[in-house]
C-alpha cells in the first residue's frame, strides 16, 4: 500500500546515467525547484513501461507548465535505463532503485513480477514543494497506468 496523502515523502538520493557519467538525483533538491511527479514503473524494455514513459515524454511540457518536474524510478540499473531511454526517445529523468530501498519506503514493492523477482509496482505520487504527498496511487496491476488526469489535477490545486 502506497504511503498516504498528507504524509512526508521519504527523501532519497538515487543514480541516473547521463552522457557525462553517473549523477546523483536528490528528491529534496528537486523539490527546492518545485513540485515533483514521482513515477514508479516495474521494468525497462517492457511494453507497458515503454508506452507509459514515451507518453510522459511527449507530455513533459504540460508538467513544466504546472511548475513540476518528473522523475521515473525502477529497479533497473542506470545503465539499462540509459540504453532503454536512448532506444525509445525517453526524455524523463530516470533513476535507479536497484536495491529497492526507495520502492519499499514508498510502499510500492511488487513481489515476484512475472516469477522473476521483486520490482517496483506501477505507481504515481505528486509531492509538493514542501515535501508533502499531494497524490498517491498504486495501480491494481502492472498493466494498468496511473490516472494522469488526477496527477495533473493534484498539481494544479
Amino acid at each position: 500500500m502506497p504511503i498516504a496523502v498528507g504524509s512526508k515523502a521519504p527523501d532519497f538520493t538515487l543514480k541516473t546515467k547521463t552522457p557525462e557519467g553517473l549523477k546523483d538525483i536528490k528528491l529534496s533538491e528537486q523539490l527546492a525547484q518545485g513540485p515533483v511527479v514521482l513515477l514508479f514503473f516495474p521494468l525497462a524494455f517492457t511494453g507497458v513501461c515503454t508506452s507509459e514513459m514515451c507518453d510522459v515524454t511527449s507530455g513533459l511540457g504540460e508538467y513544466e507548465k504546472l511548475g513540476a518536474s518528473v522523475i521515473a524510478l525502477s529497479v533497473d540499473s542506470p545503465f539499462a535505463q540509459e540504453a532503454w531511454a536512448k532506444a525509445n526517445g525517453i526524455k524523463v529523468t530516470l533513476v535507479s532503485d536497484l536495491n529497492k530501498e526507495v520502492t519499499q519506503a514508498y510502499g510500492v514493492l511488487f513481489k515476484g513480477i512475472a516469477g522473476i523477482g521483486d520490482s517496483s509496482a506501477r505507481a504515481a505520487f505528486v509531492i509538493g514543494k514542501g515535501g508533502e504527498v499531494k497524490y498517491a496511487e498504486q495501480t491494481p496491476t502492472p498493466k494498468d497506468l496511473p490516472n494522469f488526469a488526477a496527477v495533473k489535477a493534484a498539481l494544479a490545486s
